[in-house]
């Protein structure tokens, strides 16, 4: 029995998925090839991720694959509410996700999507994973593999490998190239400066604008706020990205150079507490402050909240006000959240049509490869990778050079010299 919010939204999240459905023509072609072959069969599949339009037609790709499908919210405050009404009322899915339920809901639905018993999962974070290796260990028997959507949960799932704590097979789907390369670069670039723009409505043109982090994500915010007139400053753990950023053009500095100087803060580094109550103490007035990173604990808001003697809730949608001892005023995006789900819609979906086409085809592959696969973090196929990119081509009317006979024979020999 799913748990939403209003099942009259359905009608309104139908059109909103299909309008999405325009822009994901690969996803499209996987999803009626799907209908042809049926390689989920009898599958029962159980999912906690953004209850958006775009997750909505990887749903409608599974189920055309012949699988059921039991979904979580991965984030309360990027649900949408019409979507998941869709997805019951329309499509046949159980969906279990409420926008803006608290911690106790968030954990009560992934818990509620696992009683389906699953066969397969598909992550965003590892939560779901985690509450089945800590809280649901009686279900651990059927799994048979699953897929991580985000940095984050690969980290995490990286982790409980090296402790042996993994019991089956899971697919990092977030390294391949058309998942990270073009998801955190170009949709989290794009996707993230139009939350902070929605919320606030400031003019980044001239303003200072401190990245934490300076991986994909952080790479496609520093280019696309540069484009739009601002500074950019990036702050890095990692020597690599720190000289990459610096051969860019952008200044690298610590954060504790950076917190007098920013306007805006921007953290996507998936760690905790990049931003600290000594950087918050250094801001100055009207600084604002938002995290893309995947959970809400990169800016210590329990710090913020302890330094406020005021708090301002809703000064604007997604935004509060902190109000400092010394007057000085700090605005927070989507309590520390995901800015870009909560304040606007997330990545655009011809981005994520790429993302779930990966999903999608590694699902099926699981579904056939999962008992020759050790409990692990596995790396998708490069055919995955290689044949979604493919097909993002075609879609674009974008033709590409093939190898002649004599370069694929150059290629594999060693023989042949200068």
């Amino acid at each position: 029995m799913s748990d939403i919010a209003d099942v009259s939204l359905a009608y309104e999240g139908v059109k909103r998925i299909e309008w999405a459905d325009r822009t994901m023509p690969v996803l499209r072609q996987i999803r009626e090839r799907f209908a042809a072959e049926r390689p989920l069969d009898g599958l029962r599949v159980a999912a906690c991720m953004h209850v958006t339009t775009e997750t909505a037609n990887l749903i409608r790709t599974l189920q055309a694959g012949g699988a059921s499908v039991a979904l979580a919210a991965s984030n309360p405050l990027s649900t949408q509410d019409d979507t998941a009404a869709a997805l019951v009322q329309e499509y046949g899915a159980e969906v279990f996700a409420r926008s803006g339920t608290d911690r106790e809901g968030y954990y009560r639905h992934i818990h509620q999507a696992l009683e389906t018993g699953p066969d397969l999962v598909l992550d965003d974070g590892c939560d779901l994973v985690n509450t089945l290796h800590i809280e649901r260990t009686d279900l651990l028997g059927t799994v048979k593999g699953g897929c991580e959507e985000t940095t984050t949960g690969v980290i995490r799932l990286h982790q409980m490998a090296r402790e042996g704590a993994l019991r089956f097979p899971m697919v990092a789907v977030n390294d391949t190239d058309t998942k990270h390369m073009f998801d955190n670069r170009y949709g989290t670039g794009q996707s993230t400066l139009d939350g902070i723009v929605r919320a606030t409505n400031t003019l980044l043109a001239g303003k200072t604008i401190v990245i934490a982090g300076f991986g994909y994500c952080g790479r496609g915010l520093a280019e696309r706020a540069r484009g739009l007139g601002a500074r950019v400053v990036v702050t890095e753990i990692d020597p690599v990205k720190a000289l990459d950023a610096a051969l860019q053009g952008f200044a690298v500095q610590p954060m504790a150079e950076a917190a007098p100087q920013g306007d805006v803060f921007i953290t996507v580094t998936g760690n905790r507490d990049v931003i600290a109550g000594h950087h918050l103490a250094a801001m100055k007035n009207g600084a604002i402050l938002a995290n893309s990173g995947h959970f809400d604990i990169e800016i210590d808001v329990r710090a913020l909240q302890e330094m406020a003697v005021e708090v301002h809730r809703g000064v604007r949608p997604q935004a509060d006000e902190y109000v400092l001892d010394d007057g000085r005023r700090l605005v927070l995006l989507a309590e520390g959240r995901l800015v870009n789900l909560a304040a606007a819609e997330g990545h655009p979906a011809a981005v994520m049509d790429m993302s779930f086409a990966d999903q999608a085809l590694t699902c099926a592959w699981l579904a056939s490869a999962h008992e020759t696969l050790a409990p692990a973090v596995h790396e998708v196929p490069k055919e995955i990778d290689n044949e979604v990119a493919r097909l993002k081509l075609a879609s674009m009317s974008i033709n590409i050079d093939t190898l002649t006979a004599d370069q694929e024979d150059y290629l594999h020999s060693w023989r042949i010299g200068s």
